[in-house]
């Protein structure tokens, strides 16, 4: 069965503790006597011997439960600190809370500020040049602009990571500003590896170009994330046309090009997205050393599938199917007959289940995958058929090849119904995979119009037993019934998330007794049920 509820580390029940007398005693003691006195640097109290990580821990713990306040979070803004996330608190953080991380928090070298509109652009530029030894700095959704952007660039020297996501005011000259600085001749960002600006909006034609001066600036990237990065590709390849510098100072793409050497350009970028299929080659000629990929792909031609097994070192694939009719699943298999060994992740959504074998075959030859997901379509023009075949009393569990996959997650969803032979071989093809995967940890079968129940009969039965690692199981809108559901919390196992929410087969009072069994266990175990 599940495991039972562990007793609590006795690190966690004191910060627990904490997080329950913060209130009553230091923040009220605080609150009344200093928390409108800015004349010291430095708050002495009885958090100033907690480690940084726990001081952490102890912000998040306080956000989840809605206790954190502005008191709370002056005490905790500690000299020691050497990460600090304020992700769980993003409305309490003023202007007058950015000027304090400044003052107290100089050893910082990781910094979150996801979501904290609040922070003026000043005060951000203040942050940058206070705080020079980051490698990590989180800007998402905040009034990062180009002054941001143009400080960070000039003094976040060891910077690693950066993320702008959806900063409205981050345009294409603030990310120039970023990797090079027009009033000193020099570049910027030297150690920065990675960049996300996720829905940075284009202000105009020029982000591609911007892009471009970006990839070529800062020679370490490996990671740059915008939906305009394989127009920009596109424009490395074909080769720059601008042969002049612009009036603000930054030089051309020419000039930053013919700083880089006469040979073929390359480029470091282990992972791309967005891209489509007429832009595989010119994307895997200019960055060869790709590791992952995410590709939206048409209807029509599979010709373009041959540039991505020439990625030598690709691990992970994610495959769109944007087309009307949409595209076969079998579609996929030359790209696994040439990268199928290498692959560590493989998401498909969009595809069409038209051939019964497609799935069988398709995980057989990824042996190495330990992540799959997949939202796939039934065939077209489905009829019920009049007379269903009889389904077996167990299935055959033999379809894969023998040998333990490596897969801990996998994901189908399948919405509609499916014809009888697809739906023989697909369940056949499920119990044979469960059976395969001893290292599954996260499994989840969505809206699958089949009966499922003798499937997880059939894997449950199976000697060691499988899915014994097994830690979250989601069944969203699929049909098992009740019987799957009492053999899982018989079953000896890690399950400690069960989602059988809009599962017809599943009732009220069925779910009533699940939970009143888990509780009178005390099994760890969430059921989720409506």
């Amino acid at each position: 069965m599940p495991r039972r509820k562990a007793v609590p580390a006795l690190g966690s029940l004191c910060l627990q503790s904490l997080v329950q007398h913060m209130q009553s005693l230091w923040v009220k003691d605080y609150s009344d006597n200093y928390l409108d006195e800015y004349s010291f640097r430095f708050v002495m109290g009885p958090f100033n011997d907690l480690a940084g990580s726990l001081v952490q821990d102890l912000i998040r713990l306080l956000g989840e439960s809605r206790r954190l306040s502005r008191a709370a979070l002056h005490l905790l803004l500690l000299p020691h600190l050497q990460e600090l996330s304020l992700r769980p608190c993003p409305s309490l953080v003023s202007n007058a809370i950015g000027q304090l991380i400044t003052v107290r928090c100089k050893s910082l070298s990781a910094l979150d500020l996801h979501g904290c509109s609040r922070l003026s652009a000043d005060v951000l530029v203040d942050l940058a040049e206070e705080l020079p030894g980051l490698s990590r700095l989180g800007l998402a959704e905040t009034q990062a602009n180009v002054q941001v952007l143009a400080a960070v660039g000039s003094h976040c020297r060891r910077l690693r990571e950066l993320d702008v996501s959806r900063c409205r005011k981050v345009t294409p000259r603030a990310l120039r500003h970023l990797a090079y600085d027009p009033t000193e001749r020099t570049f910027c960002c030297p150690t920065l590896r990675v960049l996300l600006a996720h829905g940075v909006e284009p202000h105009g034609d020029g982000m591609p170009s911007a892009l471009a001066f970006v990839l070529l600036a800062l020679p370490r990237l490996e990671v740059l994330a915008h939906g305009d990065v394989p127009a920009a590709l596109g424009l490395l390849h074909s080769g720059p046309s601008d042969g002049a510098g612009d009036a603000d100072g930054f030089p051309s793409l020419r000039e930053l090009r013919r700083r880089r050497g006469d040979a073929p350009l390359t480029l470091p970028l282990r992972r791309l997205e967005e891209l489509r299929e007429p832009e595989l080659a010119a994307a895997r000629a200019v960055c060869p050393d790709v590791e992952e990929v995410t590709v939206c792909v048409e209807d029509g031609g599979a010709d373009a599938w041959e540039a991505l097994p020439r990625w030598e070192r690709l691990t992970r694939v994610e495959l769109s199917c944007a087309g009307p009719r949409g595209r076969a699943l079998g579609d996929v298999l030359p790209l696994v007959r040439g990268a199928g060994s290498r692959l560590q992740g493989l998401v498909l959504h969009g595809f069409l289940l038209e051939d019964e074998l497609a799935l069988c075959a398709l995980l057989g030859r990824c042996p190495n995958l330990s992540d799959f997901c997949a939202e796939l379509q039934p065939p077209p023009c489905v009829r019920p058929d009049p007379e269903p075949p009889e389904e077996p009393s167990r299935w055959d569990t033999e379809l894969l090849p023998r040998g333990a996959l490596r897969l801990q997650r996998f994901s189908l969803a399948l919405p509609g119904p499916v014809p009888a032979p697809h739906g023989l071989l697909l369940r056949a093809t499920l119990a044979s995979l469960l059976c395969r995967c001893p290292r599954l940890r996260s499994l989840s079968l969505l809206g699958i119009a089949l009966p499922l129940d003798s499937v997880f009969e059939t894997v449950l039965a199976a000697p060691g037993p499988p899915l014994r690692e097994l830690e979250e199981l989601s069944l969203v809108e699929s049909r098992v019934s009740e019987r799957t559901v009492r053999l899982l919390m018989a079953s000896d196992g890690r399950l400690r998330r069960l989602d059988v929410s809009r599962c017809r087969d599943v009732h009220r009072r069925d779910y009533d007794r699940f939970v009143r069994a888990a509780r009178e266990q005390r099994l760890d175990l969430d059921i989720a049920w409506e």
